[in-house]
């Protein structure tokens, strides 16, 4: 017994949080709702970490690369991957929707209204997927970072990855100097992680404290209908992926069951992207690929949050009795395949896309729907949020065999010792 508890200490813990936060919150609502600074300080501190870790991988593994041609090639197979993948996802959700129909027969008139005001003023500021495109560059570095704007991190780090690797001989002083940075962020991560259970503790008991079981009630249909959905995606989109490219994907979740919990816990997928980065590195992943694919992967890759934006844009549609012909889904669809771009894989992001394209769109969709579902988006943004980590993580592994970076002695070792129960000790040999 000592011995399991040895092997997944994090993840039993994070668990234990999960419950005595759930539990809180159920018994004392009006305290657990209090506990939200807890998971904001635990989350605030990942996301501290999240930039420079990003610039470091990306950097060291583009100048060690030495390759510009590589670097393109990686970043357009990737975006090509995003684009088909999301759009299956989108796809996905709108058959789903219309065959579980969650929205039909509800009663509207006892479902509880939430205010939508701070959401839709955000949404009004959404720009053009032009503008956006254009904001992927920074105007200022240093502004970049203290936004913690993945993408323009990531644009600044391949330009400093390049102009590195153009140094030659003289860079090399600098990549070892950043190589021993990257240790050192990785140590200040797992220092970190130890606050995770109580971060989740705090989340949860917010979550449950503030929303409360009694609002999952009326909406529950839907609830059900998107976590059902998110399974058979996950199961079968991406386990057929994963079966094409010969990736053993339940042995990968398997060595995500960390993050996996911990995602869910929070409801940002945002919170494991550091661990989960330097586990797809032990996994067999080369590092360039790493820290090329998923900072891109969480803007342009959020299968989760396509598949939440079809389904709940149907749903209100249902709801209202409003009738929307083949024609009109399709329209609702190529809307969502841009203004789902570039969401931010952070609590909340989802639903602001969401209202961007209700009040943004033509087809006569009333903005009120919004206000129906937002008492559930906090349990729909979880299984949002471990969606879009799943996909990530397999986006990665999957890009690094085309690439052909993808070490399968590593990936053999970690499910060996998975098997065998030395995980730890491997992990451990590994960050030595």
């Amino acid at each position: 017994m000592r011995s399991f508890y040895k092997k997944n200490a994090l993840l039993i813990q994070v668990i234990a949080g999960l419950i005595l936060g759930a539990v809180f919150g159920f018994v004392n609502p009006k305290l657990a709702a209090q506990f939200k600074p807890m998971a904001d300080a635990f989350i605030n501190m990942v996301k501290m970490v999240i930039p420079p870790i990003i610039f470091v991988m990306v950097t060291v593994g583009i100048a060690s690369m030495g390759d510009v041609k590589k670097v393109g090639k990686v970043g357009g197979k990737a975006m090509l991957y995003f684009e088909i993948v999301t759009t299956i996802a989108l796809a996905f959700g709108l058959l789903m929707v219309n065959v579980l129909k969650p929205g039909v027969g509800l009663d509207i008139s006892h479902l509880a209204k939430a205010d939508i005001s701070t959401y839709t003023a955000a949404a009004k500021q959404t720009h053009t997927f032009v503008d956006f495109l254009v904001g992927i560059i920074p105007t200022n570095a240093f502004d970049a970072f203290a936004k913690g704007d993945l993408l323009q991190i990531l644009f600044f780090s391949c330009f400093f990855g390049i102009g590195l690797a153009a140094l030659g001989q003289k860079g090399k002083p600098i990549i070892r100097g950043m190589e021993t940075i990257s240790e050192v962020l990785f140590n200040i991560v797992n220092y970190i992680m130890k606050f995770s259970p109580f971060g989740v503790f705090g989340a949860f008991s917010f979550t449950i404290g503030k929303y409360g079981l009694k609002t999952l009630v009326p909406l529950a249909k839907l609830v059900g209908a998107n976590y059902l959905t998110v399974f058979i995606f996950i199961l079968v989109v991406l386990g057929g992926i994963a079966t094409l490219f010969k990736v053993k994907f339940f042995s990968l979740l398997r060595y995500l069951k960390d993050e996996i919990v911990l995602v869910l816990a929070t409801s940002s997928s945002e919170t494991a992207m550091p661990t989960m980065m330097k586990k797809l590195e032990n996994y067999g992943c080369e590092k360039s690929v790493v820290g090329l694919v998923v900072p891109t992967g969480y803007s342009f890759n959020l299968d989760g949050s396509t598949i939440y934006l079809s389904m709940a844009a149907i749903f209100i549609a249902q709801l209202f009795g409003i009738p929307l012909p083949l024609d009109k889904q399709l329209a609702i669809l190529l809307i969502l395949l841009v203004t789902s771009k570039g969401a931010a894989a952070v609590t909340g992001a989802g639903f602001v896309t969401l209202a961007a394209t209700v009040t943004g769109t033509n087809i006569g969709l009333p903005v009120e729907g919004l206000a129906l579902i937002l008492g559930v988006d906090r349990f729909l943004s979880m299984s949002r949020a471990v969606t879009n980590l799943v996909g990530n993580a397999l986006a990665t592994v999957v890009i690094a065999k085309w690439e052909k970076s993808f070490d399968n002695k590593k990936a053999d070792a970690i499910n060996n010792a998975m098997k065998n129960g030395t995980l730890a000790a491997l992990e451990g040999n590994a960050a030595k």
